[in-house]
């Protein structure tokens, strides 16, 4: 025992003891924080801020405000709705939004929030039913038993249930959420103030971004009554104040094995971002035909270029040495603390060697598994459509626990909603978005590949694209609903060519993903149980897992930071915001923040930084101080963020926030929004 001694302080000095981690509510460190900042979190509290918290499903965070169903989130998190309820006559996108009186608050289609109300360990379940198995037969078995949980756990259409995978594997939760699909807008600002210094200031600071929007959620028609949300601070975020941050962050790998590190480097980061740089290329090119190009397009043109610009962070990460070695420093001291006990050697030795082999054949795989499963269709919406049509009717004619895990029983009313949108859809984006993919599989797949001559024919990828989009009616959500309530019959009788087109591709597409999940995902999932039961043995459970875009709470404080030998204070105020203005977008501001700067106190606090450990999917997240009052709403991370993906570093990693005073600012004296700020407590001067 003794000679292990220095192996396990080795592996203890590297736990989370900074300003660290996404953590679990039913796992979080209450005597961390009292030690560093003099504050336990209480059950209580912890309870009431988790069921003041919410989710957008899709990709954003959010919480709830008022008890009659106020939900306030980040302008970015909504813009989808925004841009699907405006038209070139009203474009809410440029104009903004906001309903005076509850008659005009406008449905956002395809839009669900989540409350989570119950954490479930259901650890001894899955591991029972995987034990003893490999390949395609532990796959199956994983997919059948988190099948049965969910279904058994969704009662009925508003109740929501996921098998959370945390640990990489070492630990399974059953999340129970409330689903809301009732989803109205009800304030939401021009995009040149929520969006201020676009691209180029995007993941930086100093901000000045009014990045804010409020829904609402409905239940039978009328608003939803909360029992719990969250209240406002009287005087926002202070400089030193403890900070919390509740939301759902969407994916880290910071318990990757040193090979899945390298395949991020070397592979899976180049090739997305060399994609991501042609689409924004295509888009830039789409928005030069004119203005209502540019409006139907410029939701999809943000999301490339945000992904495109946290792409670039990631990679910077992983190609800096010292960055990279400590990783696999990491990872060394725990081989080595398995090494030093024959016992545990056995168990648990050969783990990251199967994890390697399992990353190899994904890279000899991984162009095919993108270009027909993964990332089929690169953003066009009647592919998508078509794709679920095309499958459900295969799919729902199985068994629960064999189907495909997105026709599980349990995600029915995630996937009718979606496919059920009255989301309009672009002819001409399509147009574009189809042309770029069709082109991608015969350049990548190569022209004699069969199935890209089954696809093509003797056509052009353009040719085709139009042939396509003008024979299909997939558009309507009408035609949609008719034919997945026709059952598969119905389906497999239609010749609408965009089902027939998934058709062609279908079985090809499902081939590569049979052998993704059988040879490489069923092997990194049983593995990665075993890393992560070696860990526990080490660590227990004052380590927190991998993000899942499920809820997490994070601790910080609110202060700067250092950046090329200068410290950057950690507040912008509003005179600042009118001080980097130019008149020239993306530094243009909207009308009304013009007309109402004398009106305006120009030294309130605008958008701070804090130390709180977030990444992507933080987005809208309410921050709060440790009375759980609101002090600001998280928008972004600042550049030095990025490799946050694989790491944290508390010396200057931060998280950007508009401030909750620079909130009420604007919602008096810029938007006199009366109702909202009534609502929200805070009065209604204007």
């Amino acid at each position: 025992m003794t000679r292990l001694l220095p192996i396990l302080f080795l592996l203890t000095a590297g736990l989370a003891r900074a300003d660290e981690g996404m953590w679990t509510f039913n796992n979080f460190p209450s005597d961390l924080v009292k030690a560093r900042y003099g504050f336990a979190p209480s059950q209580e509290w912890l309870t009431k801020v988790r069921l003041s918290s919410a989710r957008i499903a899709g990709g954003c965070s959010a919480s709830f405000v008022s008890p009659t169903g106020l939900v306030m989130t980040n302008h970015h998190c909504v813009r989808d709705c925004v841009q699907q309820l405006s038209t070139p006559q009203r474009d809410f996108i440029v104009k903004g939004f906001y309903a005076t009186t509850a008659p005009q608050e406008r449905a956002c289609p395809g839009m669900e929030v989540n409350k989570l109300t119950e954490i479930t360990d259901v650890t001894d379940a899955m591991t029972k039913a995987t034990q003893g198995k490999e390949g395609a037969a532990f796959r199956d078995a994983q997919r059948a038993e988190i099948a049965r949980l969910e279904k058994e756990c969704a009662t009925a259409p508003d109740v929501r249930c996921d098998v959370v995978t945390l640990y990489q594997g070492g630990m399974y939760n059953l999340y129970k959420y409330q689903r809301f699909q009732d989803v109205r807008l009800v304030f939401a600002p021009e995009e040149a103030i929520a969006f201020f210094g676009g691209d180029p200031d995007n993941f930086e600071f100093p901000r000045y971004d009014y990045d804010v929007s409020f829904v609402r959620v409905y239940q039978d028609g009328k608003p939803a009554k909360m029992d719990n949300w969250l209240r406002w601070s009287s005087k926002g975020a202070q400089p030193g104040e403890l900070t919390f941050v509740a939301g759902h962050p969407g994916g880290t790998s910071r318990l990757l094995t040193g090979e899945q590190l390298r395949y991020q480097r070397d592979y899976a980061l180049p090739e997305r971002l060399f994609q991501l740089a042609q689409l924004r290329g295509l888009l830039d090119e789409f928005q030069q035909r004119g203005p209502e190009f540019t409006r139907i397009s410029n939701s999809l043109k943000f999301g490339v270029e945000n992904a495109y610009k946290a792409m670039v962070g990631r990679r910077e990460a992983l190609v800096d040495r010292d960055f990279f070695a400590k990783k696999l420093d990491e990872e060394q001291k725990l081989r080595d603390w398995v090494k030093a006990d024959p016992e545990r050697q056995k168990r648990y030795g050969q783990a990251w060697d199967n994890i390697a082999r399992a990353t190899d054949t994904l890279r000899t795989m991984r162009i095919r598994l993108r270009l027909l499963e993964q990332g089929a269709g690169t953003g066009s919406d009647l592919f998508g459509y078509a794709r679920m049509l095309a499958r459900s009717a295969d799919e729902r004619s199985k068994p629960n626990e064999l189907r495909l895990e997105e026709f599980a029983e349990a995600r029915k009313p995630e996937l009718e909603q979606q496919l059920f949108s009255p989301a309009p859809v672009y002819p001409k984006l399509e147009e574009a978005l189809l042309t770029f993919y069709l082109t991608k599989l015969r350049e990548q797949l190569g022209p004699d590949e069969p199935v890209v001559k089954q696809v093509l024919g003797k056509q052009s990828p353009q040719a085709l694209a139009r042939k396509l989009l003008s024979g299909t009616r997939l558009a309507s959500p009408q035609v949609r609903r008719q034919l997945y309530q026709g059952g598969p019959e119905s389906l497999r009788a239609s010749k609408d060519p965009m089902l027939e087109l998934i058709r062609t591709l279908d079985g090809e597409a499902r081939a590569i993903r049979k052998r993704y999940e059988e040879e490489v995902e069923s092997v990194i999932d049983k593995n990665g149980e075993l890393i992560a039961r070696a860990r526990f043995e080490a660590y227990g459970t004052s380590i927190y897992p991998d993000a899942t875009f499920t809820l997490r709470l994070s601790f910080g404080q609110v202060k700067g930071y250092p950046d090329e030998g200068k410290m950057v204070e950690p507040f912008t105020r509003l005179a600042g915001l009118y001080e980097r203005a130019t008149g020239e977008d993306p530094f243009r501001l909207p009308p009304s923040w013009l007309q109402a700067k004398p009106r305006l106190d120009l030294q309130t606090p605008f958008n701070f930084v804090s130390s709180n450990d977030i990444i992507g999917g933080n987005s809208g997240s309410p921050i709060f101080n440790k009375d759980a009052e609101i002090v600001g709403i998280v928008f972004d991370g600042n550049i030095q963020s990025l490799g946050g993906e694989y790491g944290f570093d508390e010396s200057v990693n931060r998280t950007v926030s508009v401030h909750s005073q620079g909130l009420l600012e604007g919602l008096r004296k810029v938007y006199n929004a009366r109702r909202l700020l009534e609502e929200l407590g805070q009065g209604g001067g204007g």
